[in-house]
């Protein structure tokens, strides 16, 4: 993974101090609070409902144990002990006081970590598929431009005071595990009829009010020009995105009320103009690659396969755990391993500090000391020889982390809701919950396959409901909590929208209606055929029906 060199790492230190001595002058009066808000906002400090919120930034969702073990220790000094993963590859302290946040800067700063830019109308941490340079097909590691990218936008002054947040992601594989087309910018590695490796460019995406799927504005920009063009994209959104009105300030309202071509025609006039000027060299690019070394692999690790095979066969709940959270690597004899953050009783994405030090150390032991962040809120620990899966297994087990239901109904997306996030309309995770109890059978939830069931508790959507199979948003009628559901929803390769069911539900209701709605998916399914595949084949009247048939 990237390390910091004396630059990167002076670099975060002087912000550490900086930002010390803004909070003492905001604590003694000599900055007001209207001054000191976008101070804090761009070292990832929110005031949320209960207490103030601190996002850290995980770059392209890659952690090494030595953070970890350091998230572990601030949860603990400085939180309640626990901490939450995001879909957008963060993770979030949601009960610190806004007096020891220089402190745990300064305590993140020591393993190369910081909130830089995890808020505010900036350019925010880049994303990019937790299967990165592990999976096969892939036309190059993205982790890599993320990178790149990443120290390109860490304090580029020109975007500091965008009209809204800007997020980009960047993937490189057939299958698109980054949402990469519900980004403000996304960016897929694809190779042209040359052979040549550069970038498919998109604009446009985001969820929220109003959510969009990212359009192609050009096919195939060559690698020298990443920069280049990313910084002409951000000029013209910067210079005619709205600012009157917060909720119509994305780059995607700019893209619908301009059009797709003359948008582009902006950007690519502006690029012409300064596309010289910053250039991506080969050299530049070599250097970062070096930073992300392969582990040593182990030659043998492939010798252990009967060994599993029989440890499958002996233990039905190891077998399962196998089948649902682990997936092929390129290195024979290896897995990717899913650390699924999905129990029964536990908000989706939340993990305390004993459960962190754990798999730090599981990290150590079994996967050369590295994980990831995935983009659906659990960990991945990328390279584990299949020879110890089995105590891997055992040890996750043992933390409550071994649910074998990733790519499940039970491996729900969640934002915080009403009993944190201040901008809420409804619950979250209560609803969560009660799902939750209704596919407790894991042999029920193995038969209805793959399916995303993601809850959002307002329309800013940050569990992603618009994009989930099922979605899930809570809005507020007189004081009350209600719930739409929309089905038919997709963040992968084929992105789309999901579709309105109907009038919204009440709240003691919605766990019955997705009981209803995932009955009715097994009544008309074909063999083998998915929830998302079934609704995209029949419709949502079906559907309709049986939720609405009483009412």
């Amino acid at each position: 993974m990237y390390q910091y060199d004396e630059i990167d790492q002076k670099i975060i230190d002087e912000r550490v101090a900086q930002f010390r001595d803004q909070t003492r002058r905001f604590f003694d009066g000599s900055l007001s609070e209207e001054a000191f808000r976008p101070l804090r906002l761009m070292n990832g400090l929110y005031i949320q409902r209960q207490a103030p919120m601190l996002r850290i930034a995980i770059p392209y969702g890659l952690l090494s144990s030595a953070q970890l073990r350091m998230l572990a220790h601030v949860s603990r000094k400085y939180d309640k002990s626990y901490a939450h993963f995001t879909t957008r590859q963060n993770i979030q302290l949601n009960w610190i006081n806004l007096e020891d946040v220089p402190d745990i800067l300064a305590d993140l700063a020591t393993v190369q970590m910081h909130a830089i830019q995890s808020s505010g109308n900036c350019i925010r941490n880049t994303t990019s598929d937790h299967l990165a340079g592990i999976c096969e097909g892939e036309n190059d590691d993205p982790r890599i431009y993320g990178e790149i990218i990443r120290q390109w936008s860490t304090f580029h002054p020109e975007f500091a005071f965008l009209p809204r947040k800007f997020k980009i992601a960047v993937s490189a594989a057939k299958e698109d595990r980054a949402a990469t087309q519900l980004h403000d910018v996304g960016l897929y590695v694809v190779k042209n009829e040359a052979g040549e490796t550069g970038f498919e460019v998109l604009a446009g995406g985001g969820l929220g009010r109003t959510p969009m799927i990212g359009q192609t504005i050009r096919p195939f920009l060559e690698k020298r020009h990443l920069l280049s063009y990313l910084e002409a994209i951000l000029r013209v959104y910067n210079l005619h995105g709205r600012r009157d009105n917060k909720y119509k300030a994305r780059i995607k309202i700019l893209l619908k009320e301009t059009g797709k071509d003359e948008l582009t025609r902006q950007i690519e006039k502006e690029w012409a103009r300064i596309r010289e000027r910053l250039i991506l060299s080969d050299e530049e690019i070599a250097r970062v690659r070096a930073r992300f070394t392969l582990p040593g692999y182990d030659d043998t690790a492939d010798d252990g396969a009967a060994a599993l095979a029989q440890q499958r066969h002996d233990n039905p709940a190891f077998d399962a755990w196998v089948t649902h959270n682990t997936v092929a690597h390129k290195i024979k004899g290896y897995r990717a391993v899913f650390v699924s953050l999905k129990a029964p009783g536990i908000a989706p994405g939340d993990i305390t500090d004993r459960q962190m030090e754990a798999v730090a150390d599981l990290a150590d032991r079994y996967s050369y000391g590295e994980l990831r962040v995935s983009h659906t809120q659990n960990l991945v620990l990328a390279d584990v020889k299949k020879s110890d899966l089995f105590p891997l297994w055992e040890a996750l087990t043992e933390q409550g982390l071994a649910r074998a239901n990733i790519g499940k109904a039970t491996d729900m997306i969640c934002c915080p809701g009403l009993e944190f996030c201040s901008l809420a309309n409804a619950s979250s995770i209560p609803i969560a919950d009660a799902i939750y109890s209704r596919l407790d059978d894991m042999d029920y939830l193995y038969d209805l396959g793959e399916l995303r069931l993601n809850i959002s508790g307002c329309m800013n959507g940050c569990g992603h409901h618009t994009v989930g199979h099922i979605g899930i948003l809570g809005v507020d009628k007189k004081g009350e909590e209600w719930y739409q559901i929309t089905l038919g929803g997709s963040s992968a390769a084929q992105a789309a929208l999901g579709e309105r069911l109907g009038p919204s539900v009440a709240k003691e209701e919605v766990a019955d209606v997705i009981e209803i709605l995932l009955k009715t998916y097994t009544e008309l399914r074909t063999e083998n055929e998915s929830f998302l595949d079934t609704v995209q084949r029949t419709g949502i009247a079906p559907f309709q029906e049986k939720v609405y048939a009483n009412h």
